[in-house]
């Protein structure tokens, strides 16, 4: 697993996918009530009553091999003034998933994000909510840079339809010198059509950005663009000058970005409606 971080109220709190499911570190989040001694915290939070009946609750709804018969156990000891339980006893008595330890420089207990909200609503309501809200506004951000990463590949995969076109219908009457240049005269043909410039000229404007011009896309413009490619390849097939593929990819662009630029508009006139 790779960690991340969120900081709470100045108190980096890292956090990990395990399959597929996110995982508060526990360990870092005890430190919101002592820094010193994060591992006490824990421990005096797993002795009480609530947690324990929690905890048996959580994993009897996520985990079918949550043994229940210990529990139980554990659940009958648990008020008892001499009760001391682990995190890593917890896992290994119950076959818990819900919480997991890591050993090492960079270990720590994680929990299951349900748990380590309840855990640090124990710490502090407020520093629960602060955790809560952060962690959201995080996720968006991921959610987002997802979007945009799964447009990309989309663009990637439109472009090899689009250059198998070229290859399929422009290459056989060209040199491999000539095959070159019309690559990237189409990729450019795109562009222009856009992004009103060349690879070349956005290279030129701005020589300190590395990458392509495509690279600083928003999003929108990466969806246009890869509908753009499909259509390109079907003009292409069909055997339309260069000139007037131009003018149609480029009537195409504005007319789909003034359609996604409304939706966003409706968007945010309904979010200050609610």
């Amino acid at each position: 697993m790779t960690s991340k971080e969120v900081i709470v109220q100045g108190i980096n709190i890292r956090y990990q996918n395990l399959n597929t499911e996110d995982y508060i570190c526990l360990t870092d989040i005890a430190k919101a009530k002592n820094p010193q001694h994060s591992g006490i915290v824990l421990s005096h939070w797993l002795r009480n009553y609530s947690t324990i009946q929690y905890l048996g609750l959580w994993e009897t709804l996520n985990n079918p091999n949550f043994n229940v018969t210990e529990f139980g156990n554990i659940k009958n000891n648990s008020g008892e003034n001499s009760f001391v339980l682990t995190a890593q006893e917890w896992i290994e008595k119950t076959n818990a998933i819900g919480i997991v330890s890591r050993s090492g420089r960079y270990g720590g207990t994680y929990a299951h994000r349900d748990i380590a909200f309840k855990f640090a609503s124990w710490i502090s309501v407020e520093f629960e909510l602060y955790l809560i809200k952060e962690f959201q506004r995080l996720k968006v951000q991921e959610q987002q840079a997802l979007e945009w990463s799964a447009k990309r590949e989309l663009a990637k995969v439109n472009y090899r339809i689009h250059t198998d076109a070229i290859k399929e219908n422009i290459v056989p009457t060209l040199t491999e010198e000539q095959l070159k240049y019309v690559y990237a005269d189409e990729a450019d043909l795109l562009n222009v059509a856009l992004f009103g410039k060349t690879a070349a000229e956005w290279r030129k404007e701005n020589p300190m950005l590395k990458g392509n011009i495509r690279d600083y896309a928003t999003v929108e413009q990466l969806l246009v663009i890869a509908n753009m490619e499909s259509y390109n390849a079907i003009l292409i097939e069909q055997g339309v000058p260069q000139a007037d593929r131009l003018r149609q990819l480029n009537n195409m662009a504005r007319s789909q970005l003034r359609v996604l630029e409304q939706i966003d508009t409706s968007r945010l006139l309904d979010d200050k409606a609610d």
